[in-house]
């Protein structure tokens, strides 16, 4: 049972940490620019936040699948 929460420690950190970086990688567009005839700022934002989140928990989800099989790879050899 143990290794059940230390598993769900590093899903919880790495879907975190991914959202995060997508967050501050989507920061860096001129996202003014694409929509510079909307006056409403606050929806622009929670759609950036809603895609980084998106992005960010795709991202982290395969590369956790990525090392479940690699770890499999091994356990198995």
């Amino acid at each position: 049972m143990q290794v059940y929460g230390i598993d769900a420690i590093i899903r919880i950190v790495s879907h975190l940490a991914f959202i995060y970086l997508a967050f501050w990688s989507l920061r860096s567009l001129r996202t003014e620019t694409f929509f510079r005839y909307m006056q409403n700022t606050t929806q622009i934002r929670m759609v950036i936040v809603f895609f980084s989140i998106f992005l960010g928990y795709t991202a982290s989800n395969f590369f956790l699948e990525i090392m479940a099989l690699c770890r499999n790879l091994f356990v198995s050899i």
